[in-house]
């Protein structure tokens, strides 16, 4: 297999393409035309990896858990440890790259959107470091569960704008970071978290987060003298999942499992956030066509998720093509399977996950049990779990001082 996207339009298969107005067109012009440039300019990756290995903190390191995979029996479960990047996610790595580009462009101001939290700190983070202006939109039910990280990006010196329209969530803080982006397109570059959006973005997040798999790639050959037998992500847009997938797709002795969010159960209508294991229809939503949560009236449904960072209703299109040509299974954990797994990596790692993370950390504890005690689960953590202990606390009982 020999596997090539996206393709000059910006598809991955029939997925992907760019669906936005008259006045964004010239912006991502302008934008693919910069990325050609810099994706073939040494220097630009030169500047890229000097800030991953110096800034960032790079290589993240893998870890065998080697209590939790004694207690679980079976498969041993390695963990990637995206938790130990500066800024405390794999964010970072893309937020470094798209900032490079901005600078290159001579863009002064950066815009985001975030859900849990961790891109609006890493854009914050990146703006900060090259001296330029910084607004993130975040849902106002966001803003609640995340208090921590919105304290952090204005910390930064990042004006956090709360967006109280729709659900209040991820969804619609991408909703006004489009809009904010047309009206100032001109000196404003945005900074998007995940591998979605309009092209180039889906290909230039990957691209950026593939440092993830081409790690792993090495690692593993060092640590255990092979490949892993099955490496798996949570998923929401993707582009966590999508940096560990990428470098692995033409390895087929490598399974690839993406966890979607599950919510309160993926029979329900409106109440997870997995449309690829819900079955959902395809759709175009913030510029891209992929898989979308939809209504009986073809409207973007309402989503849930214990995890903010995951609580989207589309996926990204890399991800939609690689489910439907076979090379990524998708699969769903629910808010209990995602909280028991969180509870079992702090009490047998000393590791506090992300509660994104903790998706993908439940399927490798559910399929552990499964597989041989000579197979190897590679699970990409992809952040820490401190912007989580509030939540966490209260779906307890417990109320924090």
């Amino acid at each position: 297999m020999s596997y090539i996207a996206p393709d000059e339009k910006g598809f991955f298969g029939e997925f992907g393409g760019s669906f936005v107005s008259e006045t964004l067109i010239r912006a991502l012009d302008e934008l693919k035309i910069a990325y050609a440039q810099a994706k073939n300019d040494p220097a630009f990756w030169a500047e890229f990896n000097h800030d991953l290995a110096l800034y960032v903190g790079r290589p993240s390191p893998i870890y065998y858990a080697e209590r939790l995979s004694q207690h679980l029996g079976g498969a041993k479960i390695y963990l990637k440890r995206e938790d130990l990047n500066h800024s405390g996610a794999h964010k970072i790595n893309n937020t470094i790259g798209q900032a490079l580009l901005a600078k290159r462009m001579g863009k002064k101001r950066v815009i985001a959107e975030t859900g849990a939290g961790q891109h609006g700190v890493a854009s914050a983070t990146v703006a900060a470091r090259f001296g330029m202006q910084c607004t993130v939109f975040m849902g106002a039910d966001d803003i609640v569960r995340q208090a921590p990280n919105v304290y952090r990006m204005k910390l930064l010196g990042a004006k956090v704008v709360a967006v109280d329209s729709g659900s209040r969530t991820l969804k619609d803080a991408m909703n006004e970071a489009l809009r904010e982006w047309v009206a100032c397109v001109d000196d404003t570059f945005y900074i998007i978290g995940t591998a979605a959006g309009p092209a180039p973005y889906p290909e230039l997040v990957r691209d950026f987060q593939c440092v993830i798999g081409n790690e792993c790639k090495t690692q593993m050959v060092e640590l255990v003298g092979r490949q892993p037998d099955v490496a798996v992500a949570c998923v929401g847009g993707g582009s966590n999942a999508i940096g560990l997938f990428h470098p692995y797709i033409d390895e087929q002795s490598v399974r690839l499992v993406g966890v979607e969010a599950g919510g309160l159960g993926v029979e329900t209508l409106d109440k997870h956030a997995a449309p690829i294991s819900s079955n959902s229809p395809v759709g175009v939503l913030h510029g891209f066509k992929s898989y979308l949560m939809q209504d009986e009236n073809g409207q973007v449904s309402a989503t849930h998720s214990v995890s903010a960072g995951l609580d989207y209703p589309g996926v990204g299109p890399e991800h939609a093509h690689l489910h439907k040509i076979g090379r990524v299974a998708y699969t769903a954990v629910n808010d209990d399977e995602a909280l028991s797994a969180f509870h079992d990596l702090c009490r047998f790692e000393g590791i506090i996950p992300a509660l994104e993370s903790s998706h993908a950390l439940a399927w490798a504890i559910q399929n552990a049990p499964k597989m041989d005690k000579e197979q190897i689960i590679l699970v990409n953590l992809s952040g820490r779990g401190d912007k989580d202990i509030n939540t966490v606390a209260k779906l307890s009982g417990i109320e924090l001082g």
